[in-house]
């Protein structure tokens, strides 16, 4: 094969697999939006619906290892067609779920549509990675992140508009009801949900089946014997798996309790009182039909978390560009170091100053994900698979250090819990300066 039909190969291979990560970025938090309508059909607790997000996470912990041995053995085409129909699978549970009230089973779908995330994790980042030359692979990881947080990004808003897009009744406007109206009423909820993810199983289903009958490049060509004990002798792929631990938890904690630490501070005064902040708002609300006139503070507050997550998507951009002209260890190490800066002016300052500082955490969170898992894998050679198996593992990060940060928040508020993020940014901080002396060397 010449080095033209090579090129143009990988780009059509990278093409496709862009596809992917929009998809699962987009289906993840799409799930997330429709928490609060389960929350009333299956008339969950607020410590059930802590199970959901449990569910997801405990996944990548389950499912990663194991997905590397089979990747290992099938390729990474089949392999995307297999993360692909266990997605389909998990939202075609949503259906029995939603039609019989059993939050067990909307947690096995969940469970099941976070394995089948799991398995293209493990299959596409690497192959991403290696569609070129090894010192562009974490610039194309970037490029493939933005339009992950693309999908994320957008999600909310798909979720608004055709998940809530109607009134949803309190418990206590539910027990009014009579035996008939409440059926007739929790029937109209499961058609809700059952809709929308009956058309994503279909939509999924139907990706499968491209990537079975599309040519995609080769770039594993054997699997070594002993791979997962080469790896846990390997110091470089060791530290970037804590590195992944570390990221993925900080960028949850913070994202999970910004509403509560902007509230704790009072700032839902500070901007109802604020009229550019409050337009701001207000232009956001729109895309939804909505205003925040008379809203709860908290729905205010909560508006303002896109910025960190759209932060996260700009950032991507910008980090395809800067890991191309730079050191990829060299701005994973800048971005960490601004992010700490961030929090310490955060924790630091009161009022808006305080608030716009952690939202700008998100920005600098953006690189950290593919820059920590190319370099991981650089110089990993057919080891890849089962690598990205292992790092994929360490996303369980995500469930782990939330549950301490938020046991630094009740035990000593949220300025001090914060130290924990400041210690997280600061391991990859480390990482990026070890990769960077590592690759000058």
């Amino acid at each position: 094969m010449t080095s033209t039909t090579t090129n143009k190969s990988y780009k059509s291979a990278f093409i496709f697999l862009t596809t992917l990560f929009f998809l699962w970025g987009f289906i993840t938090v799409l799930v997330d939006s429709l928490v609060p309508r389960l929350k009333d059909v299956f008339e969950m607790s607020y410590a059930k619906t802590v199970l959901v997000q449990f569910a997801f996470f405990v996944a990548f912990f389950v499912f990663s290892l194991p997905a590397g041995a089979i990747l290992a053995k099938i390729g990474y085409k089949k392999g995307i067609v297999l993360g692909l129909l266990t997605m389909a699978l998990g939202c075609l549970l949503f259906y029995p779920a939603a039609e019989y009230r059993m939050f067990s089973v909307f947690l096995i779908g969940y469970f099941t549509l976070a394995g089948g995330i799991t398995i293209l994790q493990v299959a596409a980042n690497p192959y991403v990675a290696l569609l070129g030359t090894e010192d562009g692979a974490s610039s194309r990881l970037n490029l493939s992140q933005a339009f992950n947080s693309l999908g994320t990004t957008i999600a909310p808003v798909v979720g608004a508009l055709f998940l809530l897009s109607d009134s949803v009744k309190t418990s206590e406007e539910i027990n009014l009801l009579s035996v008939l109206d409440k059926t007739n009423y929790y029937v109209a909820e499961a058609a809700t949900v059952q809709t929308p993810f009956l058309w994503i199983a279909f939509s999924i289903t139907i990706l499968a089946i491209i990537f079975a009958f599309i040519n995609l490049p080769i770039v594993m060509e054997k699997v070594p014997k002993g791979g997962y004990g080469k790896l846990l002798k390997n110091k470089a792929m060791l530290l970037g798996a804590l590195g992944i631990f570390v990221y993925v938890g900080a960028e949850v904690s913070i994202g999970s309790f910004l509403v509560n630490y902007f509230s704790d501070m009072n700032l839902g005064v500070v901007v109802s009182q604020n009229e550019t902040m409050m337009n701001i708002a207000n232009t956001i609300a729109s895309t939804f039909n909505k205003t925040f006139t008379d809203s709860d503070p908290k729905s205010l507050l909560g508006i303002f978390v896109i910025f960190y997550w759209g932060g996260a998507m700009i950032g991507r951009f910008i980090g395809s560009y800067l890991t191309k002209i730079m050191a990829p260890g060299k701005v994973l190490a800048i971005f960490a170091t601004l992010a700490i800066v961030m929090i310490l002016i955060s924790i630091n300052t009161v009022g808006l100053l305080s608030m716009w500082s952690i939202l700008a955490v998100g920005l600098f969170n953006s690189i950290m994900f593919p820059t920590i898992f190319t370099l991981s894998l650089e110089g990993l050679g057919d080891l890849k698979a089962q690598a990205s198996g292992l790092l994929c593992m360490a996303i369980v990060g995500g469930a782990i250090i939330p549950f301490i940060f938020g046991s630094l928040i009740d035990g000593f508020g949220f300025k001090t819990a914060f130290i924990l993020a400041i210690i997280c940014y600061g391991y990859i901080l480390f990482f990026g300066r070890f990769k960077s002396k590592k690759s000058v060397s």
